[in-house]
């Protein structure tokens, strides 16, 4: 029920991008990155402009305006997409690299460690954006191999070094701060974009109301529709949230969940693994099915073991570098009626252990 409130609000500002021009400026901008990655799209499609704000908000850590972003991405490659009940290449493109989410800020992370009083709740940011840029770039190369994409062009190899410079400026900045200035900056800096961004886009609405003119509306009235759009969405995918939840409840509750986890503990003591990590495998292990059990076990792990010792910091890395794959799966795929999701959750799942792998070798280098 929150998400439909969000839903309402972010679509409500996506449709004055949309009537405003803006979502097209981006398109065009864009096309020669996304004809790369995207070769099934028409060039210049307005879910370029979706992915893109979808993207960036999964990078500043602003999950909850990622996901009506997102949504609208689905929509707008479903118009083009020629079965309907299918999954489309580029929309289990976009769901790999939005599953994987690069993230820069942990912000959410970084406020449960100082909760439990870690002696530097940032400390997890630099491990975090590693193992999510891993994830990332896993994502993308695994589907590649699947869609025979070649990813060896000027624009893709430009955009990678790109991002990698981006992340490797604001790593250099951040990690010149003492504790606090680290936990002051990056519980800060999410807000303001998100502020900015919202503030931008009525502002260039305003400057654009010739364009709301010519198309027989004005910028309450494209607000007010878009609302209408995210909270008809809102309601088509809570029958898919639903069926999920009830289905992972089910599978925790029933014991299931712990059977599986008591059998991967035996398994990694078999080959020796240190008894730190295996302590925190079951956030690894929830992760997937749901983030509220994952952030349970990861609080425990903290408590228990403390925020500062290596299981209670790979509990943090496993839950801030991974999204909530079958729920991310339910809710994008549903929102759209695909029944047929062809090979996207088993390319999510290997995404998945990709960064768990990474998050172990990280943490037990960097920490």
């Amino acid at each position: 029920l929150p998400l439909i409130g969000y839903l309402t609000f972010f679509c409500g500002l996506l449709h004055l991008l949309s009537d405003s021009g803006a979502i097209s400026k981006f398109a065009k901008v864009l096309t020669p990155l996304f004809v790369k990655i995207f070769p099934d799209l028409p060039k210049g499609h307005a879910a370029y402009g979706f992915m893109t704000m979808n993207f960036a908000a999964n990078f500043l850590g602003l999950d909850n305006a990622a996901t009506p972003f997102g949504l609208k991405a689905m929509e707008s490659m479903q118009e083009v997409n020629e079965t309907k009940t299918r999954a489309s290449n580029s929309q289990i493109m976009f769901l790999c690299l939005h599953a994987a989410g690069l993230t820069l800020i942990p912000t959410s992370i970084i406020g449960y460690r100082a909760a439990q009083n870690a002696s530097n709740p940032a400390d997890i940011m630099l491990p975090c954006i590693i193992t999510s840029f891993v994830g990332t770039f896993a994502a993308l190369v695994f589907v590649s191999i699947k869609q025979r994409i070649n990813l060896l062009n000027l624009a893709v190899i430009l955009f990678v070094a790109g991002v990698s410079g981006i992340i490797g400026f604001l790593l250099f900045y951040i990690t010149r701060l003492n504790g606090s200035e680290k936990m002051h900056f990056t519980s800060n800096l999410s807000n303001a974009v998100l502020l900015a961004i919202i503030f931008l886009i009525i502002l260039y609405s305003i400057f654009q109301e010739k364009v709301f003119k010519r198309n027989e509306t004005n910028v309450f009235d494209s607000f007010v529709t878009g609302a209408k759009d995210g909270f008809t969405t809102g309601v088509r995918v809570l029958p898919y949230m639903i069926a999920m939840l009830v289905a992972l409840s089910v599978f925790r509750n029933s014991g299931l969940m712990y059977l599986v986890m008591d059998g991967v503990s035996s398994v990694l003591n078999l080959f020796a693994v240190k008894r730190e990590i295996i302590d925190a495998i079951p956030v690894a292990l929830m992760r997937p099915f749901s983030a509220g059990g994952s952030r349970g076990f990861m609080l425990d792990a903290m408590k228990t073991y403390g925020p500062d010792s290596l299981t209670g910091q790979l509990a943090c890395l496993f839950q801030g570098a991974a999204e909530t794959t079958f729920y991310v799966v339910a809710l994008y795929f549903g929102s759209v009626n695909i029944k047929e999701t062809r090979y996207a959750l088993g390319v999510m799942l290997l995404v998945d252990l990709v960064c768990v792998l990474t998050s172990i070798a990280v943490c037990t280098i960097y920490f």
